[in-house]
């Protein structure tokens, strides 16, 4: 461990710290450790910076290499956990093991246990109010709780998650969506620590959600109180149960990296019994856990965090690590009774049986194998591509349909219109689906270049139900005004919030606005977005749904027969309907997107200053335009950018020092007539160095790659 090795991951550390300083995820953890116990670790700045590694140890006489090797001797086999994923056998593997892993000392150290809970009596009860940095309002509920590690086979948060976070009708996050009031709801317990943990329930809010801060807090314990006296039901844990025993013995396969840090951290918490399974089979029902876990979300025990630029010139802290502003307010088990006694009267009720969970799962029979996919169907309305799963064996099916509607991006006016059509889209069909996202189907609706693009996902035994019911949204979409009110105002400050996105995420827009034809910029789509209204979207939805066609993808554990039903009823669906705006696609009309093909030996350099003047960071994206479609040559590039991803971060990031993220990427502009796209081959760098600084540069001329 050299001196110069040391000085350089400080500089590392000190560049993500600098990276994360005006993130609200990062400041408002931050602030949470910061309002806790001092003596408890939890309460600790958890990245380090250059004043807690370099400076401030050197003022108090210290030498952090040397505090580092003191710090090595804590390491210990026996507090030690291994696993090796590879493809030899048993007895090369132990060889393997042995070989490398044998000189690890063991010192039978004892293993570190944190004091029990963060939170003692003084950081309760409290509601502290911070100013973020992007717009937007956002409240979270938290309470400490016995962590559900210690019960993993009976799942107490998890069952209790399920309900508090349900979307459905009846749910906590429907009547407030209703209302106008949230965008999103997530509930549950982290499950990192045996010592310690937080059940939270976190939302978004719009801006009349903040003014009805007091009555959501007051639903959610309005919903508690109702989970407590309705009583624990055996069939809720039961459809859990069956639902996460499915999930668990049909996942996809995990990546390498991913499944052996996941087990390795199974190894530290369960029994050996339990490493491959963890906490994902709850099989004890347990009301009596559940009861446990519901008596620990009381008034008595909550601290509420609510973020809004609203709260500007009404704080009077400071937290030390991101000087993030807040104040702190007490909030008595009286005021949240009075806030429950006003929160809204729409009737709370438990979720019913879920429609949604499969109870075919069986595999189809392919008679022949497939190798690619095949155009399957062919209509002046759709094309079809299939492929049967001949690899996977597990019953489930993707589906994705392309809308290709050429009216969807001609202006700033229509892309905004667009953009909002699809978030009403999915803002409608969020009760009914949620259900199916439970139970191991998944959907999507998002913006593409040429339209929409609907996918849907997961156990085929009920992937029709769910893909008719996004059909028939579609086909008989109205624009509510309260909702379009709603997904408007969140838009608005999305868009706002761009100018507080990274550096490195503003140089690839940029990028992408002077390479790629009918890139709108941003500051024309706000101001088409600010002045679009709910009556003229109505007026654009039929007018872009006028001229379609559908390009259809089927794969997975489907028959032909079946598929080619699928998209034949979707026809049906969209085109053959009584009253139906969609019309076919005239061929003239099929898009294509077009990319400007760089000149050869001519450097462009274009230079713009960041859209945020606090963020110090700065950001260089080098793009090399490569080749346009070719078989050969595209697997060539694949694996040179395989290849090249890991000297090129070393050269610039190890070496240069030049940022914290650097990496090597593809990018790909798909054209749809000719099926042909661009590859281009960038390096991105978020550095604290000016861009223009000959360091830079110099970084940039040092990266050269051995073909060998």
């Amino acid at each position: 461990m050299s001196q110069d090795a040391v000085l350089r991951e400080i500089k590392a550390v000190d560049s993500e710290h600098k990276k994360n300083l005006l993130s609200d995820g990062w400041r408002m953890h931050q602030l949470q450790k910061h309002l806790a116990s001092k003596d408890h670790p939890y309460h600790k700045f958890s990245t380090g910076s250059w004043e807690t590694l370099e400076t401030k140890p050197k003022e108090r006489g210290l030498d952090i290499r040397l505090e580092l090797l003191k710090f090595y001797e804590n390491y210990s086999a026996n507090l030690m956990h291994l696993v090796v994923y590879v493809k030899e056998s048993l007895d090369c593997i132990q060889s393997l093991v042995e070989s490398l892993f044998s000189h690890v000392k063991n010192t039978d150290q004892r293993s570190f246990k944190c004091p029990s809970q963060p939170l003692s009596a003084e950081h309760l009860q409290l509601l502290v109010k911070a100013i973020p940095i992007i717009e937007g309002d956002y409240l979270k509920i938290s309470w400490p709780v016995t962590p559900n590690i210690q019960f993993y086979k009976e799942g107490p948060c998890r069952y209790l998650s399920h309900l508090i976070g349900h979307e459905g009708e009846g749910s906590i996050f429907h009547i407030i969506k209703e209302l106008g009031w949230a965008m999103d709801l997530v509930a549950g317990a982290g499950s990192d620590s045996n010592e310690y943990s937080f059940f939270s329930v976190g939302m978004r809010l719009t801006d009349a959600g903040h003014d009805h801060m007091e009555d959501i807090i007051g639903l959610v314990f309005k919903y508690i109180h109702l989970l407590k006296e309705d009583g624990i039901h055996e069939w809720i844990f039961d459809e859990l149960a069956s639902i996460n025993e499915t999930e668990f013995h049909y996942q996809d396969k995990v990546h390498p990296i991913s499944y052996v840090t996941s087990t390795v951290s199974s190894m530290r918490l369960f029994p050996p019994e339990e490493w491959l399974v963890g906490e994902s089979l709850p099989s004890k029902y347990a009301p009596n856990r559940i009861n446990m876990i519901l008596d620990e979300l009381s008034p008595e025990r909550v601290r509420i965090l609510c973020e809004s630029k609203k709260f500007e010139g009404s704080t009077n802290c400071a937290e030390p690590w991101y000087n993030t502003s807040y104040s702190i307010e007490n909030v008595t088990p009286y005021m949240i009774k009075q806030w429950i006694q006003k929160a809204p009267t729409e009737k709370l009720y438990l979720p019913k049986p879920n429609i949604f969970v499969p109870k075919d799962l069986s595999l189809k029979e392919v008679p022949d194998k497939v190798t690619f996919p095949t155009i399957l169907r062919k209509t002046p309305l759709s094309r079809l591509w299939y492929k049967p799963d001949m690899l996977f064996f597990t019953p489930k099916v993707y589906i994705i349909i392309d809308f290709h509607c050429p009216l969807s991006s001609h202006s700033p006016e229509a892309a905004v219109s667009t953009s909002l059509f699809v978030d009403l889209l999915v803002d409608y069909l969020n009760a009914y689906a949620y259900d199916a996202q439970i139970a191991g189907l998944f959907y999507s609706i998002y913006l593409t270049s040429t339209g929409f693009q609907v996918c849907v996902g997961g156990y085929n035994d009920k992937m029709r139900v769910l893909l008719h019911a996004i059909m028939k949204q579609i086909v008989n979409f109205v624009v509510k005004p309260n909702r379009f009110s709603a997904l408007k105002e969140t838009s608005v400050k999305d868009y706002q919030n761009f100018n507080f996105s990274q550096p490195y995420s503003q140089a690839s827009y940029y990028l992408s606005l002077i390479l790629e034809e009918k890139k709108w910029p941003l500051v024309e789509k706000l101001q088409a977005l600010s002045k679009l209204e709910s009556d003229s979207l109505a007026k654009f939805v039929p007018h872009l749904l006028s001229k379609t066609y559908l390009e259809c993808y089927i794969q997975g554990n489907i028959e032909p027969g079946e598929a080619e039903s699928i998209v034949q009823e979707i026809e049906d669906t969209i085109f053959n309907t009584p009253n139906s705006v969609f019309k076919p696609m005239s061929p003239s009309q099929y898009l294509v997107k077009r990319v400007i093909m760089l000149e050869k030996e001519i450097k462009c350099c274009y230079q713009i200053e960041g859209l945020n003047q606090k963020n110090e960071n700065s950001s260089v994206v080098q793009y090399i335009q490569v080749h346009q479609d070719d078989a050969l040559s595209n697997i060539k590039l694949e694996l040179f950018s395989l290849i090249s991803s890991q000297p090129a971060f070393n050269q610039l990031r190890t070496v240069e020092q030049l940022g914290y993220i650097t990496y090597l990427s593809l990018r790909y502009v798909l054209s749809r007539e000719t099926h042909t796209f661009c590859l281009h081959c960038s390096f991105i760098i978020l550095t604290y160095f000016d861009p223009s600084d000959p360091i830079v540069e110099s970084g940039h001329s040092r990266l050269s790659f051995n073909p060998q």
